[in-house]
């Protein structure tokens, strides 16, 4: 190369020297962080179609999960959130646009998961009470691993922006809905009892679902997988004919 020939030649201590050997230590840097970035995006690529989640966003959601459940969503304060995160406010409102949009986030990320294992128990093949009965034992399971998500949002959401709380209800209707097509299955097919409305099953199941932070604590006697079996049980069988 010219330019490693040029800097062989040229006499230690002179200017050509000194220039030279800037450009080749800029040179080096400008490599080591191209490398660095393409491990960086190697990281973050999705893997099998589910991307994953940066480091920073993570932390927010971390921190901001903390203080809402020690503090209360109103008494924390968005300063207060980017310290315990370590993060500058620019790079919170990158990822959030709000407060507001943190609170959301915690609970919507528990609904997505459980919105996508109701899918996979609802287009399963098989009888469909056993269809319900393992999406009702689901939603408890992942409510109770996920309890302080639970909690510090149904403890909150009454705080959330008019279009935010708007937005949170649609998202929950749409997984209602999902559950409530598993009942009316079975009352068309005859497996269920049809003198009560789905609706009102779906509500009255939900209901007792949404208290479970009121309640049930991880070193009681009963295990989340336990405590999802027995809902399960109640609700199929208050559903047979």
């Amino acid at each position: 190369m010219r330019f490693r020939q040029s800097l062989d030649h040229a006499l230690p201590g002179s200017a050509v020297h000194q220039a030279a050997t800037d450009q080749s230590v800029c040179l080096g840097r400008m490599t080591k962080e191209v490398e660095m970035a393409r491990r960086v995006s190697d990281r973050s690529s999705p893997v099998g179609g589910a991307p994953v989640e940066e480091p920073v966003r993570r932390r927010l959601l971390a921190e901001a999960t903390r203080l809402f459940a020690e503090r209360g969503f109103e008494s924390t304060s968005v300063q207060e959130i980017v310290a315990a995160a370590g993060v500058t406010k620019g790079a919170m409102y990158h990822y959030f646009g709000s407060k507001d949009d943190l609170l959301h986030e915690i609970y919507a990320r528990v609904l997505r998961l459980q919105m996508e294992r109701l899918n996979r128990f609802a287009d399963a093949g098989g009888p469909v009470a056993e269809r319900l009965h393992a999406a009702a034992t689901d939603v408890v399971v992942t409510t109770v691993d996920n309890l302080d998500d639970s909690k510090i949002f149904f403890r909150s959401m009454h705080q959330l922006a008019p279009e935010t709380y708007k937005t949170v209800r649609a998202e929950r209707r749409r997984y209602h809905e999902r559950f409530r097509g598993l009942v009316a299955e079975g009352q068309r097919e005859g497996v269920f009892r049809d003198d009560i409305p789905a609706e009102m099953v779906v509500d009255f199941f939900f209901g007792s679902v949404h208290h479970l932070g009121t309640w049930y604590h991880p070193d009681g006697p009963l295990t989340g997988e336990e405590v999802g079996r027995h809902f399960a049980d109640l609700l199929l069988g208050s559903l047979r004919p």
